[in-house]
């Protein structure tokens, strides 16, 4: 559940920056099936991984994880 909930929110802030899979995939050094996996919450991005997202995406990390409140609508 929480991997969906990071998975959509990544994809909703790569969309608002202007990313497309393949450009968020170049800018982290990573393949889009990479992407596309964490996006479709099939692959939960490891720490690293998830900061490196933040900065590419310009936000908090706590912006792309699950708060108690998505947890308990679930």
């Amino acid at each position: 559940m929480s991997d969906d909930i990071i998975g959509r929110r990544i994809r909703a802030y790569r969309k608002l920056k202007g990313y497309t899979q393949q450009g968020l995939a170049e800018a982290l050094g990573v393949s889009v099936a990479v992407i596309g996996s964490v996006e479709r919450g099939t692959r939960m991005p490891k720490k690293q991984l998830l900061q490196d997202i933040a900065d590419v995406l310009n936000i908090e990390v706590e912006e792309l994880l699950p708060s108690d409140r998505d947890l308990d609508d679930g």
